[in-house]
């Protein structure tokens, strides 16, 4: 069926902003400000990605200062001057061939809005955020067209005969099947087509 061509190095940023262990609060708060972005990665050596510093990293200091109560690695942060000392480490990559959907996963389940991109070894080669990953809905209907007829049905002959509608991202399927439980199959294959906002079936089948 359907594999989707689409990997993070098609959507990422490859000029990314980026800063060394010792860079000072202030600093990356305008580093923040002027690129306009949640999160940096922190570097070391020639380019290893070794930490991130967030807009949550950097708030602490804001939210605790007033109080000593609090989360002790929070109250730290709260306290730190540098980048190395406000860093979250490990910092959480992505590998620049990960399909969106594993970035997108990531994201989810690690609770951050952008992701280092690195190679093999840890160096950065760019940044990927939320944003990107939704750059594929831009795609437009007739190109999520052709990519439906010929990389989805194209590659089965059951459904070669299928009628193929795209408005506004939303993919319509007319026509007849041969079986009731290639239904599925075929509705599942064409939602993985990156860009695809839902698929709708007006199918017949024996």
């Amino acid at each position: 069926m359907s594999e989707s061509p689409y990997t993070v190095s098609d959507v990422m940023t490859h000029t990314a902003v980026a800063i060394g262990s010792e860079a000072p609060f202030k600093e990356i708060v305008e580093l923040l400000d002027q690129w306009k972005v949640s999160a940096v990665p922190v570097l070391a050596g020639e380019g290893r990605v070794v930490g991130v510093v967030s807009e949550a990293d950097l708030l602490a200091k804001e939210e605790f200062r007033d109080t000593d109560e609090g989360d002790p690695e929070a109250r730290t942060k709260a306290v730190a001057v540098s980048a190395g000392e406000l860093m979250s480490a490990p910092a959480v990559t992505v590998h620049a061939d990960a399909t969106l959907a594993e970035a997108a996963r990531i994201m989810a389940r690690r609770h951050v809005k952008r992701l280092p991109v690195v190679n093999a070894v840890g160096m950065l080669q760019g940044v990927v955020s939320r944003s990107d990953l939704l750059k594929v809905f831009l795609r437009g209907d007739e190109e999520l067209a052709e990519e439906v007829r010929h990389h989805v049905l194209g590659r089965l002959p059951v459904t070669t005969a299928l009628t193929v509608s795209v408005t506004e991202g939303v993919v319509t399927l007319g026509g007849s099947l041969p079986d009731r439980s290639l239904v599925p199959v075929v509705a599942r294959a064409v939602r993985a087509v990156e860009g695809v906002v839902d698929v709708r079936l007006d199918l017949t089948h024996r």
